[in-house]
């Protein structure tokens, strides 16, 4: 198991869920996992109902085995302020700089460099050992950027390549890539059984396999359960409309009669009956297609309570039992 595991996605297929999930089921069994955001928005501060998160790694739960999930939120800001401490030792001018605007005005017009420092801080995290040597962290999951960026996120490289050709910016991105590149990384796609995400979920994979970046798994969420197998929607398609007034009436839902209660609601179970069939054609479409793109898939269902917090738990045993752990 790659010890970076980066979670992109379509906007909207639930990719910050998924990422929170997979790092609880990473910690499990003792293991520590360190949780990453790099957009700001503060997902996963709500998702694990806790407080906004700071620039800094703070525990916010505990996995099953005693586990434990760290979580950072990247600012870039802060995270330039670190690289120029680190290379330049600039200490107060550096905090003079961003007092000036100067940070904010670095990371725009160079957002290459905005990317080195985000990714570049996952990858340290990804290295760091302790006194005795050992990884301080099993694990570390990035909720990447969506999928239409995120290989121009990670292929931090090329990016920077006509800021900066020697120096410590050039040597960071190279260090960069070597762990992006590598099996230590794993890049998962999160996508819907839908026609728009899973065309774009094929098209990230290509351009990531283009820029040889190490691609992983593809995630379906919210995978709404199967209520009816090929058998039943056959019989849908060819069953009287009095057989099933009957049936109801049997069921003590009124009489079959015509403009009895049972008779009433034929029309309406076939119908929802009929929109069932025609969402599960297109369902198994899509599976298909995603089976065509030659990855692992594996598939987290549509909680019918909504997300929350016992939710994520949820989601998370069901990726373990999945065999991503």
């Amino acid at each position: 198991m790659s010890r970076l595991q980066v979670v992109s996605g379509k906007g909207g297929t639930g990719k910050t869920t998924v990422a929170a999930a997979l790092a609880l089921a990473l910690a499990t069994e003792g293991k520590r996992t360190l949780l990453i955001e790099v957009e700001g928005r503060q997902g996963i501060a709500q998702l694990f109902e806790t407080e906004a998160l700071p620039y800094e790694e703070r525990k916010i739960a505990v996995a099953p085995g005693g586990g434990e999930v760290y979580a950072l939120a990247i600012d870039p800001e802060l995270a330039l302020l670190d690289y120029l401490q680190m290379f330049y030792k600039l200490g107060s001018a550096g905090r003079a700089l961003k007092k000036l605007g100067a940070i904010d005005f670095a990371t725009t017009i160079a957002p290459g460099v905005r990317d080195v420092l985000l990714t570049g801080k996952a990858c340290e995290a990804v290295r760091r050992k302790d006194k005795g040597g050992r990884f301080v962290y099993d694990f570390v999951v990035m909720d990447a950027p969506p999928t239409g960026r995120v290989t121009r996120f990670l292929n931090v490289n090329d990016e920077v390549a006509g800021l900066a050709k020697i120096g410590p910016i050039h040597n960071q991105a190279q260090a960069v890539m070597r762990v992006l590149k590598s099996p230590e990384t794993a890049v998962h796609l999160v996508t819907l059984l839908e026609e728009m995400p899973v065309q774009e979920t094929s098209d990230g994979i290509a351009e990531l396999r283009a820029a040889r970046l190490p691609v992983g798994e593809i995630i379906v969420n919210m995978v709404r359960p199967q209520v009816l197998d090929a058998a039943d929607l056959e019989l849908v398609r060819e069953v009287p409309r009095t057989a099933v007034a009957q049936a109801l009436s049997a069921a003590g839902l009124g009489g079959a009669r015509r403009g009895g209660k049972a008779e009433q609601l034929v029309d309406p179970l076939l119908e929802q009956a009929a929109e069932y069939a025609e969402r599960h054609a297109l369902e198994h479409e899509q599976r298909s297609a995603l089976g065509e793109l030659g990855l692992p898939l594996r598939e987290l269902p549509l909680l019918a309570e909504g997300m929350d917090l016992a939710g994520l738990y949820e989601l998370a045993t069901e990726l373990r039992n999945q065999g991503m752990s």
